[in-house]
C-alpha cells in the first residue's frame, strides 16, 4: 500500500471531524434497506460504518492504519474494527452479505482485492464502492478545486478502475446529490485532511493555506459567512458477486 494511502493516520481526528458522511439514500442504493451483515473495507475512521449502522446493518470494519482504527473504535463502539487490508481481508469465506468501500477503492490493488472481496461475500452478495465528490458546478466550489485540485476524476460518468469480471457483474452507477454544512473557517481543514496536503512539502502546504484563506475572505459566496452549504454528489458503483 502506498505512502499516500497511509498518510491519513497522522490526521485521523481531523479527518473524522471534517469529512462528510454518506447520505441515507446512497447507503440504501448501495446495499438495500433490509438489515444485513456488511463489511466496511478500508473503513478509515468509520464514517461509512456509522451511516450503515444508523440504517440498521451489522457492520465489521477493516482498516490498515492503526491510528484510523483507533478513532473508528472510539467513535463506533458497537462496530467490530479489525486490522487488515483489501488485499488481505481477515474474515472467513462467505461471511458477509455486502462489502462497501467509502472513499478508498482507488487505493486498492484490484487484481488482489477483487478475489478477496469475492471470497468473503456470500453467494449473490453485493459489493459497492462510494465516493463523496465536491460538486464543481457551483462556482465557489470550482474555485476551491482550482486551488486544491478536483475530486472524482470522471467517476460521475463511468467506472474508472478496470474490469471487475470474472468476480463481479458489471458496475451499476448511482448518483445522489446532497449538501453538508461546513464552517467557512474550516474549508482549509477539508483540504488538510487530503493525502495531497498531508504528503506535500511545507511550501505547498503554506500556499494552500494562504490561497484558501484568501478565497474564504473574498469570494462573494463565502465572505462574511459563518458557514456554507457544500454541495456533494455521492457516486455509488454497485455490483453483485458472480
Amino acid at each position: 500500500m502506498s505512502a499516500s494511502a497511509l498518510s491519513f493516520g497522522s490526521a485521523a481526528h481531523l479527518y473524522d471531524s471534517i469529512r462528510p458522511t454518506y447520505p441515507v439514500r446512497a447507503v440504501a442504493w448501495a446495499v438495500g434497506a433490509a438489515p444485513m451483515r456488511v463489511l466496511d473495507l478500508g473503513a478509515g475512521t468509520g464514517l461509512l460504518a456509522g451511516a450503515l449502522r444508523a440504517a440498521g446493518h451489522e457492520v465489521v470494519a477493516v482498516e490498515p492504519d492503526e491510528r484510523m482504527r483507533a478513532v473508528a473504535a472510539e467513535r463506533h463502539p458497537g462496530t467490530r474494527v479489525l486490522a487488515g487490508s483489501a488485499e488481505d481481508i481477515p474474515l472467513p469465506d462467505g461471511s458477509v452479505d455486502a462489502v462497501v468501500v467509502g472513499q478508498a477503492y482507488h487505493w486498492f490493488t484490484p487484481q488482489d482485492a477483487l478475489p478477496q472481496i469475492h471470497r468473503v461475500l456470500r453467494e449473490g452478495g453485493v459489493f459497492a464502492a462510494l465516493w463523496n465528490i465536491r460538486d464543481d458546478r457551483t462556482p465557489w466550489v470550482a474555485a476551491l478545486s482550482g486551488i486544491a485540485g478536483s475530486e472524482g476524476y470522471g467517476l460521475e460518468s463511468a467506472w474508472q478502475y478496470g474490469p471487475v469480471t470474472p468476480w463481479f457483474t458489471e458496475p451499476e452507477r448511482g448518483l445522489i446529490e446532497h449538501t453538508v454544512t461546513v464552517p467557512t473557517d474550516r474549508l482549509i481543514d477539508l483540504v488538510r485532511s487530503r493525502s495531497s496536503y498531508l504528503t506535500a512539502d511545507a511550501a505547498e502546504q503554506a500556499r494552500l493555506d494562504r490561497e484558501i484563506g484568501e478565497l474564504a475572505a473574498t469570494d462573494p459566496a463565502l465572505a462574511g459567512r459563518d458557514s456554507v452549504e457544500m454541495p456533494y454528489r455521492t457516486c455509488v458503483y454497485r455490483m453483485r458477486r458472480a
